[in-house]
């Protein structure tokens, strides 16, 4: 099936009554020693895309140097060995997962992967896998397949994907069609021109972005804006290429503004207010 291209998404309207409990609490598994900066975007892209409340689980040795930038979410020390999450960490991890409204695994996660593959495996609610998280997948395709009757978004660029596959593809865009629909899971492949691919065959294609965003700590930013959206309850097959698509947009500011060559994963989130400006709903619409 040909994929769609992704249109301007369109925000609705907040209630005037709504607190922060009606935006989301979305829970990230992510950092080592040595990637404090991972958590740190991905969250803020959470709490950029509208999230309530964002709850930042770290190694503890990562938790100072991520508590001190994480100003408007709740960071969390967990158990550690050899500076990433230890298996001891997965009761605590399990409890907070269940009353999560979305969550997200991978970003500068490090060497956690029986971690990694469990909150895979637990999850009750939908889940954004990334970065080191797909890592942990490569050779257990098996763990993706329990997660059938719900929501699993992987977000992989080229390399990640040939590791998930086991091979490279002639095909990438087929290949990540097929994987979705194998595999029950949504496919976001990300680069030029990012795919997603849904479960039912159907995909769509994002006309946003530019070379400006190949730089580390951008994939954490898509993966904070996806577990945001999912955790306000919005549909996925809005909620995916929306958030993609308004990640590209954000991109595309920042090169207008600063050029391609000096952009960096911070002046995707400085700009993202504008780019969910364009698309959220105002008073009388």
């Amino acid at each position: 099936m040909k994929p769609v291209i992704t249109p301007p998404p369109v925000l609705p309207k907040r209630e005037r009554t709504a607190h922060k409990g009606d935006f989301g609490r979305v829970y990230l598994l992510a950092g080592s020693v040595g990637f404090t900066g991972a958590p740190v975007l991905a969250a803020a892209g959470a709490l950029k895309a509208g999230a309530g409340l964002v709850t930042v689980a770290v190694p503890e040795s990562a938790y100072p140097a991520a508590a001190a930038k994480l100003l408007c979410a709740m960071p969390k020390p967990l158990p550690e060995r050899d500076g990433v999450v230890a298996e001891g960490a997965l009761p605590g991890i399990f409890k907070a997962l269940r009353t999560a409204d979305a969550a997200l695994v991978g970003p500068g996660l490090g060497r956690a992967d029986t971690v990694a593959r469990a909150v895979v495996e637990e999850a009750p609610c939908p889940l954004v896998v990334d970065a080191d998280g797909l890592n942990a997948l490569a050779g257990h395709i098996d763990v993706i397949d329990t997660r059938r009757d719900k929501v699993t978004v992987l977000t992989p660029h080229f390399g990640e994907f040939c590791r998930l596959l086991g091979e490279t593809p002639e095909k990438p865009e087929e290949a990540a069609q097929d994987f979705a629909k194998d595999h029950g899971c949504i496919v976001v492949l990300k680069g030029h021109r990012t795919l997603t691919a849904f479960p039912d065959g159907e995909s769509a294609l994002n006309p946003t972005g530019n070379p400006g965003m190949a730089s580390g700590g951008s994939g954490d930013v898509l993966a904070g804006m996806l577990v945001s959206l999912l955790g306000q309850g919005f549909d996925p097959k809005w909620a995916v290429p929306a958030a993609v698509y308004l990640h590209g947009r954000a991109g595309d500011l920042a090169a207008e503004a600063l050029g391609e060559y000096a952009m960096t994963a911070a002046d995707l989130l400085a700009y993202l207010p504008a780019a969910m400006r364009e698309g959220e709903m105002r008073d009388g619409e």
